[in-house]
């Protein structure tokens, strides 16, 4: 007998996933009824985005997991009627695309190619940057994407360090956790990338106190949550130059309002959330995986620890 799967998600996701969902469970062996609406009571597995407009999940009575679009659960782990298993995306395609933006923008604070680019006003610019080697690069988050992009820097030769909440043993990058270690993290960080989770512990974990601890003109790269940034904190420390730049693809509003002042500050760059997006075929691929497993009554993957948020 199919299994009945409800695609929740707005319009415009069916239109480019409806194809590669259908191959993807039908290359994983799973005979599936896959719709954008069917009795709540019928269905078997949601294949959910937190924008979809469902929110009360009491009448799925019989569905066996909720299988998010999105990396970021923040918008529904909290949800008091969600009682299935919840599955985040952790996807070859958004990983890799998330490594190939933080390596690029990491890439273009180490060599300051800005200079050169914006300068073309005939000024001989013969600044040498240090080598990676002699380049201290912070990232906060050491999941999935993290761990990637802090490997991938590693690889370039970066000294790179590492913080998390909970310790990690990663090759090549010191691994820190905990107060103090995050405040040793922000020390060693001439460039700063963030890719914690957005919880109640990692909202403004940077604010006035821990940007304070950061080398006099380091630079933040942002491509993992809006909230993990005080954003007046940070106006405030790019004004005083004591951080040089700050890269921001994520935002606590999105898109950026135009009056924001991120917008018009000279050391600010703005990028519209995109540093990575779930690719629709390799996306598919891990929720037909999911399905598939839980059909076989084998453990689902990347499910979300509700106590830690993520």
């Amino acid at each position: 007998m199919p299994v009945n799967v409800l695609f929740a998600a707005r319009p415009e996701r069916w239109e480019t996933y409806e194809a590669p969902l259908r191959a993807a469970l039908s290359e994983a062996g799973v005979e599936a009824n896959l719709a954008t609406q069917m009795p709540a009571h019928e269905v078997d597995y949601i294949v959910y985005a937190p924008n979809s407009g469902v929110e009360d999940f009491a009448p799925f009575t019989r569905a066996k997991a909720v299988l998010n679009l999105w990396a970021g659960v923040e918008d529904v782990v909290g949800n008091p009627t969600l009682h299935l298993p919840l599955a985040r995306m952790v996807d070859h395609g958004l990983t890799q695309g998330m490594v190939e933006w933080v390596t690029g923008h990491v890439l273009r604070h180490h060599l300051g190619m800005d200079a050169h680019i914006l300068g073309q006003d005939g000024i001989w610019r013969k600044d040498i940057p240090p080598l990676a080697q002699d380049r201290r690069v912070t990232m906060l988050g050491l999941g999935a994407l993290g761990q990637a992009c802090a490997e991938a820097l590693g690889r370039l030769g970066f000294a790179m360090t590492g913080w998390s909440r909970s310790q990690k043993e990663i090759d090549g990058v010191t691994c820190l956790s905990g107060d103090q270690g995050l405040r040793a993290a922000l020390q060693a960080a001439d460039i700063l990338v963030l890719l914690l989770p957005l919880t109640g512990d990692t909202e403004n974990i940077l604010n006035r106190e821990t940007l304070a601890y950061l080398p006099h003109g380091a630079v933040i790269v942002n491509p993992g949550r809006g909230p993990l940034i005080d954003d007046d904190a940070l106006l405030a420390a790019l004004d005083s130059g004591d951080v040089g730049h700050a890269t921001l693809d994520v935002f606590r509003e999105e898109p950026l309002p135009m009056k924001h002042p991120f917008w018009a500050h000279p050391q600010v760059t703005v990028t519209p959330h995109i540093a990575s997006e779930t690719r629709q075929k390799s996306a598919s691929q891990v929720i037909a995986e999911n399905i598939r497993r839980g059909e076989a009554g084998e453990p689902f993957i990347h499910l979300v620890n509700r106590e830690l948020g993520y």
